[in-house]
């Protein structure tokens, strides 16, 4: 069944063409990926997909009926509501007797209010609803967030993922995602992926994440060159299919030129006044013209700023520990950096990732411990902040400011302008303002001033978000020859399998362990370590159930129900910590304390383990 209909549509700000003439459909079912350089058109196709934005030209076609779900990269929330109004905010038949039941709850004496509420609550299958959303924030870390949080005091990274389960609650027929996979962690990113490969899933979105790309779409449209190119296919496919394509319209190109050199010798011998048959020759002509014109676009961004060189002592951590009040973010951790070390950090959300780079950086203090910097080192921090230049700067002027001539490798110099040309700025965009750039540009133009300070020691936090993947595999290629030392925090897993020798896999608690391994490897211990994330099928609409008509005293309680569902995570965790703790007994090289500490320590964890399954059990019955 066709859910979408776009036919010729066009668009251009000012001089300057997105893309023309780009025709496509979406059916039931199919996951199809824009994929196209930053500053292409990329979302500003989706909110043409959305209605926020009209074409120049064309047509935008949805089937009648039709609920589309768009998630944009930032998220325009009241800054007045809650996190409960936003998730709970839709006007629909589970919200309504949700609303019934907690009224019920805040008076207990009006026994008819509260009969009134189960019964809405059994037939709208509200108890579902409710559980689905726990589940899910339980999955995406906000758990911990209190629904009644004003919304106004998450970070980005929160109000992304609060907007993408809104989204998943709602259940609308097409999903339109904006880079889905920003601010989640591996275990998110993966659900994510499992739950939008899901056979009755319809999708159209945006994502620099290959293997996000590969595992979910079937479907690809690149623009390039204001253009539109359909495959049919996963991105493997699709590269190549596109260097056939380009090779093909190379030898179309060619041949063109090679008549185009005959024709014009023929436009110039013939006479203004030309017969019928002359005249179809001539627009011919014009039609070959055009194509021999025709330019495949291989422009590429070009990184090759010098770089200082390293001495012997780099980067020392010697017993270093840092925590926040109860929070360990790292505790007594040790490494001592060598020459060409390219280091990966990972894990979950919220454990320190971010911090342990501001501490190299001494952006924070150390609570005990020692990092030392050796005299040759010259830091770029690329934080996940990017660049804050004033928004009515032009382009040129932010590069000026840092220096008008850049040294380059072997001696040679280039001008700020010219360097911007390597980044893909040409001459005319220089003097356009920064806020008329795209997040991936500003991204773009972010890397730039980063580099221009010649480091020698790079630090990337989150460096591929909004960028767009070609340029994500340059920046790749010029890291792994990068002579350098490199630290990169992401959740990009080509990324990061592509350029990491090792991981630092921050554990929570302060552990951090150094893995020599791949970053989709150390995925796959974590797994077995600790267990998958809940199936998406725990949040789908369940199948329909005989209804109960047991009396409201035997229903859980507002209270017992938010127990209930948060005891399986709790049992979860339990059981990682037992794992860890057998294991730490069965070290060849633990002593009699430590071996006596964890027996005591796994001997409570047990009791806490039955405690909880048995209170889940007595729960469940009655739920």
């Amino acid at each position: 069944m066709n859910l979408l209909s776009v036919e010729g549509i066009a668009k251009r700000f000012g001089e300057r063409i997105l893309f023309a003439d780009v025709t496509f459909g979406l059916e039931q079912g199919q996951k199809m990926a824009l994929v196209a350089k930053n500053g292409e058109g990329k979302t500003t196709l989706l909110e043409m997909l959305s209605g926020d934005v009209m074409p120049d030209s064309g047509n935008v076609v949805w089937r009648n009926g039709i609920s589309i779900g768009y998630l944009r990269q930032d998220n325009p929330f009241n800054e007045f509501n809650t996190v409960k109004e936003v998730l709970y905010g839709s006007d629909n038949d589970f919200v309504r007797a949700l609303n019934s039941y907690e009224f019920a709850i805040e008076n207990p004496m009006d026994d008819d209010a509260m009969q009134k509420a189960l019964n809405l609550m059994d037939a709208s299958k509200a108890w579902d609803y409710e559980a689905k959303i726990d589940k899910l924030l339980s999955i995406f870390g906000m758990d911990s967030l209190g629904k009644n949080q004003p919304i106004d005091l998450l970070s980005g990274g929160q109000k992304k993922r609060i907007a993408l389960i809104k989204l998943i609650v709602d259940e609308p027929d097409v999903f339109i995602l904006d880079e889905p996979t920003n601010h989640l962690d591996i275990s998110m990113i993966e659900w994510l992926e499992e739950y939008l490969a899901g056979p009755n899933i319809s999708l159209f979105l945006v994502t620099h994440d290959r293997y996000f790309l590969s595992r979910v779409c079937n479907q690809i449209l690149e623009l390039d060159g204001g253009l539109g190119h359909r495959y049919t296919g996963d991105y493997e496919y699709f590269i190549e299919k596109k260097a056939e394509r380009e090779e093909n319209l190379t030898a179309e190109i060619g041949k063109a030129k090679n008549l185009y050199r005959k024709e014009i010798e023929w436009m110039r011998r013939m006479p203004k006044a030309r017969a019928t048959k002359a005249k179809s020759r001539e627009d011919r002509f014009y039609d070959t013209e055009k194509k021999a014109k025709q330019r495949i676009n291989k422009d590429e961004m070009q990184l090759s700023i010098k770089s200082e060189r390293l001495g012997s002592k780099i980067l020392e951590l010697h017993h270093v520990k840092k925590s926040f009040d109860t929070l360990k973010i790292v505790d007594d951790f040790n490494y001592t950096f060598k020459k060409g070390d390219k280091i990966g950090i990972a894990g979950k959300n919220g454990v320190g990732k971010t911090t342990f780079l501001n501490l190299v950086m001494g952006l924070e203090e150390v609570d005990s411990g020692k990092i030392i910097t050796g005299e040759t080192v010259q830091f770029g921090y690329y934080t996940q902040k990017g660049i804050q230049p004033s928004e009515d700067k032009r382009i040129i002027d932010v590069v000026k400011d840092i220096a008008e001539i850049i040294p380059l490798e072997k001696g040679r110099k280039i001008t700020a302008s010219q360097l911007l040309e390597k980044f893909l700025f040409p001459p005319k965009q220089q003097y356009t303002y920064v806020s008329k750039l795209s997040g991936g540009e500003k991204k773009r133009l972010y890397l730039l001033t980063i580099l221009m300070s010649n480091p020698n020691f790079l630090i990337l936090d989150e460096p591929t978000n909004d960028l767009d993947i070609k340029t994500i595999q340059i920046l790749e290629d010029f890291l792994r020859e990068f002579p350098g030392c490199l630290m990169i925090v992401s959740h990009d897993r080509a990324f990061m399998d592509n350029l990491a020798d090792h991981i630092f896999y921050f554990k929570g608690e302060g552990q951090i362990k150094d893995y020599n391994k791949s970053y989709s490897e150390i995925i796959e211990i974590q797994k077995a370590e600790g267990g998958n994330a809940a199936s998406p099928k725990a949040v789908q609409a369940p199948k329909e159930v005989e209804k109960k008509t047991d009396n409201y005293t035997e229903k859980l309680s507002y209270n017992e129900r938010r127990e209930f569902n948060k005891l399986e995570k709790e049992i979860a965790k339990l059981e990682v910590k037992k794992t860890e703790l057998t294991e730490k007994m069965n070290e060849a090289t633990a002593d009699a304390e430590t071996l006596m500490n964890s027996s005591q320590e796994i001997g409570t964890v047990i009791e806490d383990i039955e405690a909880k399954e048995l209170r889940w059990l007595e729960l469940s019955e009655r739920a």
